[in-house]
């Protein structure tokens, strides 16, 4: 995605985030376009733990080469009570990031380059995580360049950078969680040779199976979030509870400031 198609594109910023109003086919075509163009790219998925710890980041999170994208039914929640609008699609990364990776593999495959198909680095998660949830993609046809766990294999960064930008990696996923793999991802992307850095927080867990997806029915009707919390109710209760309030006066005091 270009400067210039970005400002193509309209936004519903919520606080203070520019957050881009995109349709899931929209946001796969202009990364592959830009994967093959070279360009280099940080994708983040914003949602209410998103915008409750990032807020430090603002002011990087909106530079050219950053796109944010909604995540979740209180992005819509909110986005409706400041705009009257909501986000044209649910552009959840544990969703999106998969289907990303299955368009790019469809899209060299039917253009005859299966040799030039994007390979990914997978960063962050317990160990042997990233390991299994490598071997998932690599059976979906994803090349996988390379892991490293966000516990001791990553403790020395200049190693992990060293060691990403030697294994030839496209596309880096970093699974450290809000706000820790934005930051890394800002931090580092510069050092890095790759294209597309994402930071997929609980992504690399599902797709190992380390914890499980809400049925198919529960994800229809967008309430994955309350399945998510019947499994953890300690670590995550304050997270749809309280934070959602904290969530919901940032957005309005932004809109307040920003008179929008």
């Amino acid at each position: 995605m270009t400067s210039s198609e970005a400002s193509i594109w309209s936004t519903l910023p919520l606080a203070g985030y520019p957050v881009a109003a995109l349709r899931t086919e929209q946001l796969k075509a202009a990364l592959i376009r830009d994967l093959e163009a070279g360009r280099q790219r940080m994708l983040f998925f914003v949602n209410t733990n998103f915008v409750n710890h990032c807020g430090h980041l603002r002011t990087r999170l909106r530079e050219p080469d950053v796109v944010l994208v909604n995540d979740g039914v209180g992005m819509d929640i909110a986005s409706f009570l400041i705009h009257r609008r909501r986000y044209p699609d649910n552009l959840n990364g544990t969703d999106f990031v998969p289907a990303l990776l299955e368009a790019l593999v469809e899209h060299h495959q039917q253009t005859g380059r299966e040799r030039q198909i994007p390979a990914v680095f997978l960063l962050g998660a317990g160990p042997g995580v990233a390991e299994r949830a490598g071997q998932v993609l690599s059976e979906r046809g994803v090349p996988v360049a390379g892991v490293l766990d966000g516990y001791g294999e990553s403790a020395d960064n200049r190693r992990v950078v060293s060691t990403i930008n030697a294994s030839g990696a496209d596309i880096v996923l970093v699974a450290t969680g809000n706000p820790r793999q934005e930051t890394w991802i800002l931090e580092n992307a510069p050092e890095l040779q790759a294209r597309l850095f994402i930071g997929v927080g609980a992504l690399l867990d599902f797709l190992a199976g380390e914890k499980p997806r809400a049925p198919e029915m529960v994800r229809t009707l967008r309430l994955e979030w309350l399945y998510r919390l019947s499994l953890e109710p300690r670590r995550l209760a304050r997270r749809y509870t309280v934070d959602i309030g904290r969530f919901l006066v940032r957005c309005v005091r932004e809109r307040s400031t920003a008179g929008v």
